[in-house]
């Protein structure tokens, strides 16, 4: 990410508990507490990621016309909200398996529609890569590159005062998983992609505050998901990054292509 994606995450961290997403409970997965919201009828069954420092309420204006369409799973990750902290490493691929069971534990059954946004969308495309058989769609929404920490995105470039604001602003486990998201990155690409899998990419168009070097950096690895995913369908949303919150109904039209898209005759 560039230092204006940095930026945004903090904004982001400040947001998480603005909106309001009405009954989430919890269960026990494997001896730890889970916090999750489940609703609707239907298949295949829409669940949600949430990005780095980010809680499942950021899906809140998402959630009503979703749940219209078919059953949906939104979660809070391990050391989000009401989930216990979790000792075990905050990579994708330990993400990705403590979601698996938590689905399992919920008796909802694959292939599923997965919507990620930000990390979110990288933790979403490592499960469709390495489980190709329980996704029947992919939707990431101004979804992490694979690439996202290489180049301009170093953290190592990053001003002074981000270093300081992150460092004092975030929790313990947004430290974990920004830690290893290169490492989830490089998963993710070493991966086939499976054609049979239809993609649908939301990219903000707004990049506020970088430089013009650092926002040409953040354009190319948007738009590099159409070669990420040959055969995806690629949207430009007029928003920042946050676009479940300033742009719900882009997500919505998102999701009701991939539902349509999934329902139809392979």
């Amino acid at each position: 990410m560039t230092r204006w994606h940095w930026a945004s995450l903090l904004l982001a961290v400040c947001l998480s508990g603005c909106a309001s997403l009405p009954g989430a409970t919890t269960d026990t997965v494997d001896g730890r507490t889970v916090e999750y919201v489940q609703a609707g009828q239907g298949t295949p069954v829409v669940v949600f990621e949430n990005g780095l420092g980010a809680r499942l309420d950021w899906w809140a204006k998402v959630w009503p016309d979703t749940v219209a369409e078919t059953r949906a799973l939104a979660y809070n990750r391990a050391g989000y909200g009401r989930s216990d902290a979790s000792p075990l490493p905050r990579d994708g691929a330990q993400v990705v398996q403590e979601l698996r069971a938590l689905l399992q534990a919920r008796q909802l059954p694959p292939p599923y529609v997965l919507v990620g946004h930000s990390l979110g969308g990288l933790y979403m495309q490592l499960y469709a890569r390495q489980y190709p058989a329980e996704v029947a769609a992919l939707v990431l929404v101004d979804s992490t590159h694979p690439e996202q920490m290489r180049g301009a995105g170093n953290p190592d470039l990053w001003p002074t005062w981000l270093k300081v604001a992150f460092r004092l602003g975030t929790s313990d486990v947004v430290k974990q998983e920004l830690a290893a998201l290169d490492a989830t990155g490089q998963r993710v690409a070493s991966l086939p992609v499976d054609p049979s899998v239809p993609v649908f990419v939301l990219s903000a168009l707004q990049t506020p505050g970088a430089s013009s070097a650092l926002a040409e950096d953040v354009r190319q690895k948007r738009a590099d998901f159409a070669h990420l995913y040959p055969g995806s369908t690629q949207v430009w949303v007029d928003s920042g990054h946050g676009i479940p919150l300033e742009k719900p109904e882009a997500v919505v039209s998102a999701i009701r292509a991939a539902l349509q898209a999934a329902r139809a005759p392979r």
